[in-house]
């Protein structure tokens, strides 16, 4: 698993270009700020959306967010340990996008 700050991300993301980030914070954190083309499933249905095939290991990184990059880190972690294979933490979560990044998203 690869660790990076939020311009890393940014960096990475213009890089990759076909890359998925996962939004695991709940819905209405999702719902007050969040990054341009984020899919959101909150940390208690990860599990399931991996079971259920909504979410498989495939040809592509997947960057995962949450609001400060502690519940994303756990994420990452099982998302390896089920067979992802480019799997990316944004350290500092979407606070460190918003004070970095994108200072238009919103900071809670």
């Amino acid at each position: 698993m690869q660790r990076l700050s939020a311009a890393g991300v940014k960096e990475h993301l213009d890089d990759a270009g076909n890359g998925m980030l996962l939004d695991v914070r709940e819905p209405w954190e999702f719902n007050l700020s969040r990054i341009e083309g984020a899919v959101n499933i909150p940390v208690n249905a990860v599990r399931a959306a991996v079971e259920a095939g909504e979410l498989h290991p495939e040809d592509r990184d997947v960057v995962v967010i949450c609001h400060h990059g502690v519940r994303s880190l756990q994420v990452a972690h099982y998302l390896e340990q089920v067979g992802f294979l480019r799997v990316t933490n944004l350290e500092g979560g979407m606070d460190a996008w918003s004070l970095t990044v994108d200072v238009a998203v919103p900071r809670y």
